[in-house]
């Protein structure tokens, strides 16, 4: 054997003599991504999982996922009484944790998509009112179904992909008629996701085809595919909620009235009044029997009303308040008239696009000076496209002050053109953000993890961070800075042996209990998903090196 080859073997011998270490789990895809209430479903986890099987971490406890035989299959079971909506999960394991993936609980029968249905000639039929659970899987994938309607019936269709569990497509939605025809087509409705709704002119089988490209673009001119393009498309002609009006509403206004429902299919002066609201959340979920799809509305402690409801009646607005409107015509301007007094500091906000509608809101603030002559004090736009927009405001003198809100687009006269302004006085107040929501130990050598302190309109207090539920063997300290700094404080976590788990970070200020503040990561991937959950993980030590051959 030559000098080389007799190198080159012992070099390979040392290679596989040198133990390897586990990487940690990461979870691509699921699919399917949801299941209805009350059911168990097998779904597919793409990602890396070696060891199998991992461990696996649930938003809620309504939902279980419990790890197969085979690599890569789960059972996700969603109880009979859990709220429909988005729910989260990692998995993990002795190396470390996934990130979040989304897993959806509705409330229609589910059903999977079966191949070969890419010809709009020859859809996969549908029958009833179900949720489609499909996926692009490779380039150049078309999905067709059939469904059979009658003249005057009405069919939506939506799709969710993109926006609630960033497949990487954005899709198309078509209604193509018997001969081929595009009668309707929708692209980007919520984000990049499609709905479309359709009125039947007359009765037969309808097709309901589905494509994408890719959410990043790039060179490639194709119909994107893969197999983390998962989606649910919901297809129905029983009602289904857009949205629920007022945009806002008090726990005790919810359950005296409750909010109307608006979309489709449903019944004359529909109003939800059961609602779910989470601990700790700014949102109650309300969902019927009747209904195809939850709905959300935001929960505050002021009074919220409808723009001009009822109509005719004046509405002496006072700080703090809340109003839903709409735009009920291109180019239309509501306006809002409240007193203020000098030096009386305001907080303005306008959300639309974060509620999944159509307004891309302005902001401007007005008043009249000491000569009675109209006078412009104030005004926000978007910062980028689709975003809601805010505005902080001190007024100048005592009088009254109008707030207008209009769409930078001129736009207007849609279902969609709602939207929720808030006005509020400025607090102060303050938030507690870290960089990432996973951290990793290595026994024995500290972890630092910088948290920022975001202070608002003033708030100038001493902020103390603590950890709750942190795995047991875990050293959490603070750590002093060379240089004191108001707005960042410094912790750091220790460990001698291997464990992993979910804690939390919460702030507090001494004395004042109504200013707890639980510490959240926002992740670019989930921009309006605070996450309050962290994980951290102590990996085993690394194995001592081999001794050296003699």
């Amino acid at each position: 054997m030559s000098p080389f080859r007799i190198l080159f073997c012992l070099g390979f011998i040392a290679l596989c003599s040198i133990p390897v270490r586990a990487t940690p789990p990461g979870i691509t895809y699921l699919y399917p991504a949801g299941t209805q209430r009350g059911t168990s479903v097998e779904v597919t986890m793409g990602g890396s999982f070696d060891p199998w099987p991992p461990k696996f971490w649930v938003s809620d406890k309504a939902l279980t996922v419990v790890a197969g035989k085979d690599k890569g299959k789960l059972t996700v079971t969603a109880a009979k009484d859990a709220v429909p909506g988005v729910y989260w999960l990692r998995s993990h394991s002795d190396e470390g944790v996934s990130g979040l993936r989304p897993f959806i609980v509705g409330l229609l029968p589910d059903v999977k998509e079966v191949e070969p249905n890419n010809d709009a000639k020859k859809p996969q039929m549908i029958e009833g009112n179900v949720v489609v659970n499909g996926r692009f899987d490779k380039n150049h994938d078309v999905d067709c179904y059939g469904v059979t309607l009658k003249k005057g019936q009405t069919l939506v269709a939506s799709l969710e992909a993109h926006q609630a569990l960033k497949s990487p497509v954005d899709a198309i939605l078509q209604i193509v008629a018997a001969d081929g025809f595009v009668m309707v087509e929708n692209h980007d409705y919520h984000g990049l996701d499609p709905q479309i709704v359709f009125t039947a002119l007359k009765d037969g089988i309808y097709t309901v085809r589905a494509f994408a490209f890719p959410s990043v673009p790039d060179s490639g001119i194709r119909f994107y595919g893969s197999d983390a393009a998962v989606y649910r498309l919901t297809l129905t002609t029983g009602p289904y909620g857009e949205f629920a009006v007022p945009l806002a509403a008090t726990e005790a206004q919810l359950k005296a009235s409750g909010v109307r429902v608006e979309g489709w299919n449903l019944a004359k002066g529909l109003r939800l009044k059961d609602s779910i609201i989470p601990a700790g959340s700014s949102h109650a979920t309300l969902f019927a029997p009747e209904l195809a799809n939850p709905l959300r509305v935001r929960i505050q402690d002021f009074p919220s009303t409808v723009h001009g409801e009822p109509e005719g009646k004046p509405v002496p607005y006072q700080v703090p308040f809340s109003v839903s409107g709409r735009l009920a015509t291109e180019n239309a301007i509501s306006t809002f008239k409240l007193p203020l007094k000098k030096d009386q500091a305001i907080r303005i906000e306008v959300e639309s696009r974060s509620l999944g509608l159509s307004v891309n809101p302005v902001i401007e603030v007005s008043g009249t000076d000491e000569n009675r002559k109209f006078r412009r004090f104030n005004h926000n736009e978007q910062e980028k496209p689709d975003d809601d927009t805010a505005s902080n405001f001190t007024a100048p003198v005592d009088g009254e002050y109008t707030i207008t809100v209009n769409d930078i687009y001129g736009g207007g006269g849609g279902v969609r053109d709602w939207f929720l302004l808030r006005v509020t006085p400025q607090v102060p107040d303050y938030e507690l953000t870290v960089a990432a929501d996973r951290f990793t130990i290595v026994p024995g050598k500290p972890t630092v993890i910088p948290v920022k302190v975001m202070r608002k309109f003033g708030f100038a207090k001493a902020v103390e961070v603590v950890a709750e539920g942190l795995p047991a063997g875990i050293k959490f300290e603070i750590t002093p800075p060379a240089k004191p700094d108001p707005n960042s404080i410094t912790i750091t976590l220790t460990s001698d042996k291997p464990v992993s788990g979910m804690f939390r970070l919460v702030g507090s200020v001494k004395a004042e209990p109504k200013l707890n503040r639980v510490v959240h990561a926002q992740l670019p991937e989930w921009e309006t998903l605070p996450i309050l959950d962290l994980w951290v993980t102590v990996t085993n030590p690394p194995p001592p090196p081999a001794p050296a051959k003699k």
